[in-house]
């Protein structure tokens, strides 16, 4: 796949259990967001090995190591990056590997990062490489070489840089090379949320908000909201709307499911899309195997859609296989959809299933 290709990061904007922030959601969370690790829900493990390695660096005068976070959208990195610089008292500075094309781009953010600084880099893994071989000696040495002039008469100029913080975060941290990753002091890696830590983020959202709702309202959206705080904080606006216009502003559990089911939101966190691809595999083609490309064709969407924006939460929820011969229905896939499957599947699904 082509990573300058943004068609699935478009997609995964548009939909409201999407991962991917939008205008909207990037302003509220600008409110929302935790200042300090005590205020930081859920990631307890990554919380106390970060909450060392500050204090440790604080205790000796020094800059924080450098931090590896990866997962996926929506779990906390880019507000785990503004918790270092606070803790640090350091000015942050933001910036995305997209936006970073030439060695150039990245010797101008470097050399104007004042000491101690963070520097948080997003998505680092799509940086181009004459960048990436820069960021090596910078993060390591805390200098860069700047090539001045072309050809034969080209000279470098080593550059001397205040020690900063270098905060990196990833999606997909096995596209990352190996010197790059061995030069971070610390690596976290971001994991999915539970129900009940998510209870704990609508309950904080809310308040915030001046959103009142009970804690089976809050359990409602938790449960839908795809182990994602992202997906809680924006199902919990689109329900609070409901509230105010339908009800009496209070969100209770009835009141959060009504809301969700209009925006199509099922109680296991599948819209419309999700449930289009799993219709189409049980319906058209009994559970499978079937190819990507003939699903895709089914539900009327891209390849590239149906892969990487529908299918991920399909197989994390064990509903969906990707199998050699194609894609594959699970049992848990009839059951949610209230279907009952076949006693045959093409000599598929039955033998992946009752091996």
């Amino acid at each position: 796949m082509n990573w300058d290709d943004t068609t699935d990061t478009d997609a995964a904007a548009e939909r409201l259990v999407g991962p991917v922030a939008d205008r909207e959601d990037q302003a509220v969370e600008a409110a929302l967001r935790p200042k300090d690790l005590g205020e930081f829900i859920g990631q307890e493990k990554v919380r106390e090995q970060l909450d060392l390695v500050l204090r440790a660096a604080r205790a000796r005068g020094a800059t924080a190591d450098h931090v590896l976070l990866s997962g996926a959208p929506g779990l906390g990195k880019t507000t785990l990056s503004m918790i270092i610089a606070a803790e640090m008292g350091a000015p942050i500075r933001i910036t995305s590997g997209p936006a970073i094309q030439h060695a150039g781009d990245l010797a101008a953010i470097l050399s104007s990062l004042q000491e101690g600084e963070v520097l948080f880099l997003d998505e680092i893994h799509r940086m181009s490489r004459p960048a990436e071989e820069m960021l090596y000696m910078a993060m390591e040495d805390f200098r860069v070489d700047v090539i001045v002039g072309k050809g034969p008469g080209a000279t470098a100029i080593p550059l001397e840089l205040p020690p900063f913080t270098l905060v990196g975060a990833t999606t997909r941290a096995g596209l990352l090379p190996p010197p790059l990753r061995d030069r971070f002091g610390f690596t976290a890696h971001m994991e999915f949320y539970e129900p009940a830590e998510l209870q704990r983020v609508v309950h904080r959202s809310a308040h915030l908000l001046d959103v009142e709702i009970d804690p089976d309202g809050a359990a409602e959206i938790a449960g839908r909201s795809r182990g994602t705080p992202r997906i809680a904080n924006r199902l919990l606006r689109r329900v609070r709307d409901y509230a105010q216009v339908k009800a009496d502003g209070i969100v209770t559990r009835e009141i959060a499911a009504a809301a969700l089911k209009v925006y199509e939101v099922d109680a296991r966190g599948l819209d419309r899309l999700d449930r289009a691809v799993l219709q189409a595999l049980l319906k058209l083609f009994g559970g499978g195997p079937v190819g990507l490309s003939t699903l895709a064709v089914a539900v009327g969407e891209e390849r590239e859609t149906v892969e990487e924006v529908a299918e991920p939460f399909l197989v994390r929820e064990g509903l969906l296989a990707r199998t050699p011969r194609g894609r594959v229905a699970t049992p848990a896939a009839w059951t949610h959809l209230g279907l009952t499957p076949p006693r045959t599947h093409g000599g598929g699904q039955q033998d992946l299933f009752e091996a």
